[in-house]
């Protein structure tokens, strides 16, 4: 996964904890704006997501969180 993303990722999931406490969920859309400026980063979240990791559309940001941080 870019720094790039994995940064964005962290940055969302800190934003929804923060805003809604650590039972909040997202989706993978929620780190891209609605307006798809970056089809190749898009491809990579939901590979990262759908592809790779199998996890249900919407998850905990806290499970998430974790995920990126240790690298998976």
């Amino acid at each position: 996964m870019r720094p790039k993303l994995r940064e964005k990722i962290i940055q969302v999931c800190d934003q929804k904890i923060a805003a809604k406490g650590d039972n909040v969920g997202l989706s993978f859309y929620a780190f891209f704006a609605n307006k798809n400026d970056d089809p190749s980063l898009l491809m990579e979240a939901a590979t990262w997501w759908i592809q790779t990791h199998q996890l249900d559309h919407f998850e905990k940001a806290v499970k998430v969180k974790t995920m990126v941080l240790a690298g998976k």
